[in-house]
């Protein structure tokens, strides 16, 4: 019997990429996390449908435009195809803390938009959210995701905090990967 593939949803700044204190603001400044890149391939190579739920706060603040953002996004995508891999898709939160707005995480509604476009729920369908935040892992635990903790990015830092919900923790993006591709293959 053949094993339900979950949907995988990666937070990007810590996770994918090197994160900032000062933010991300230039396709230059975007540099991949050793290994990061070759994990989403393999990901995607073996079948699992892999989605960028990302905080660009850095929008709102000025620091950078969407037009700069795409073309971070479009460094991030080429990367991965040269591996042979695919994002199946990118959801990002322009907005500041302040906004309000529905789709910031810790709010869910970045995931909520993924579950429109595939027509289901991950309170009924397997799906990992992956992050190294706080606020990932709330995210995806609030819509029935496994919360996966990564040690890169502030990871460090928020293994540290009171999580009142379970969380696996691996190193880094490959090591998950590595995890991951051994418990469904």
């Amino acid at each position: 019997m053949t094993q339900l593939k979950p949907i995988i949803l990666l937070d990007r700044d810590g996770v994918i990429n090197q994160d900032s204190d000062a933010y991300v603001k230039s396709v230059d400044e975007w540099q991949p996390i050793p290994g990061s890149i070759k994990s989403i391939a393999a990901l995607s190579q073996a079948g699992f449908k892999v989605y960028v739920v990302t905080n660009q706060s850095g929008i709102a603040r000025g620091y950078y435009d969407e037009t700069t953002l795409q073309a971070m996004h479009d460094k991030m995508i080429a990367l991965v195809e040269a591996e042979g891999g695919t994002i199946h898709g990118i959801q990002y939160c322009p907005h500041g803390p302040d906004d309000n707005c529905r789709c910031r995480k810790p709010k869910s509604g970045m995931i909520e938009a993924i579950e429109a476009e595939l027509g289901l729920s991950f309170q009924n369908y397997p799906a990992i959210m992956v992050g190294d935040s706080l606020r990932d892992l709330q995210a995806g635990n609030f819509r029935g995701c496994s919360p996966v903790l990564v040690l890169t990015g502030n990871g460090r830092e928020t293994q540290y905090k009171e999580i009142d919900f379970p969380f696996n923790v691996y190193t880094d993006l490959a090591a998950f990967t590595i995890a991951t591709l051994h418990k469904y293959s």
